[in-house]
């Protein structure tokens, strides 16, 4: 069977614009895409009110409108994609986790009306973002274009989750023709390696602080020394990806939220794993989660395994 990508798709620009991404993705991945409609009762609810009522709310010629010039616009600025659309009845969180069951990329925006209003702020996001059974892309809304130039970004920290997210992440960086970037965040608690702070890594060995001032060589922490950690990360994607650029970084940051966000701002995609332990500790949940979804400047792939939603 041939995943599709899935976007959730209301008519606002948050999610035109999460459609546009969803259609390079189907065309990279060369799978078929599905605009999906979730729709709700009038009064506000995917059911009828009264329990004897066993119909369901219909779907509408206006929404059947859009979502139909929706699918016209995207196969005529990527010819050759393979275009669904269908309205589903129930609220746009259920809906989006059981389309996930069945797809190979779920992907959202962040802002959005009707049946997907709020949706990374609200229920919506939390649902999607925590129960969806595969990846999920998240197109944060911006001023600007979604940006197409620039290095996959990913955060390391050792965990099994991490890991999922760097095999993730040079998927991604292979598929669009560019680098990717592994990123360790370490704290600025004074713990420092003595004699290493003038130190740069980058995955491979070091160098002289002047050589990247913006950088400096974590300390060792929970068992990882970062500069192994990192190598190991840097020459398990090279060697799944033969030919692509990888480089290792390490930062030292009172928030790995933020020193991600930042990072962010030279990336096209951000990748994260769902769980973590260190700075990335309760990634979904969590403060990391939370600053990136909400303060990326690029968009953000959830490294959700296949198959495992909760």
């Amino acid at each position: 069977m041939s995943r599709p990508v899935v976007a959730g798709v209301d008519g606002s620009s948050a999610s035109l614009a999460a459609a546009e991404e969803a259609a390079r993705a189907a065309r990279q991945r060369d799978r078929p895409l599905h605009l999906v409609h979730g729709f709700l009762h009038p009064l506000g609810y995917g059911v009828p009110l009264n329990p004897y009522d066993l119909g369901l709310p219909a779907p509408t010629d206006g929404a059947q409108k859009m979502l139909e010039q929706t699918a016209r616009d995207l196969t005529g600025r990527w010819p050759g994609l393979r275009v669904e659309v269908r309205q589903v009845a129930g609220g746009p969180g259920a809906t989006l986790i059981e389309e996930s069951r069945r797809a190979e990329l779920v992907v959202v925006g962040s802002r959005g009306l009707g049946g997907f209003a709020g949706l990374l702020l609200g229920s919506v996001s939390g649902q999607v973002a925590s129960h969806a059974h595969c990846p999920v892309l998240v197109v944060r809304p911006t001023e600007e274009p979604v940006p197409t130039e620039g290095p996959v970004l990913v955060g390391v920290d050792g965990s099994e989750s991490a890991e999922l997210a760097v095999g993730y992440a040079a998927d991604e960086a292979a598929r669009r023709g560019t680098d990717l970037v592994l990123l360790h965040v370490a704290p600025t608690d004074g713990t420092a390696t003595p004699g290493r702070e003038g130190l740069v890594t980058d995955g491979a060995g070091t160098r002289d602080r002047a050589e990247a001032p913006d950088r400096v060589e974590a300390p060792e922490r929970a068992g990882h020394e970062p500069s192994a950690l990192l190598a190991t990360a840097v020459a398990a994607a090279r060697g799944s990806h033969p030919g692509l650029t990888v480089a290792g970084r390490t930062v030292r940051a009172d928030s790995a939220g933020q020193a991600l966000v930042e990072a962010s701002g030279q990336a096209v995609l951000v990748v994260v794993g769902t769980r973590g332990r260190g700075g990335f500790t309760g990634l979904l949940l969590g403060s990391v989660s939370q600053a990136l979804v909400q303060h990326a400047h690029c968009p953000v792939l959830v490294a959700h395994p296949y198959g495992q939603g909760h």
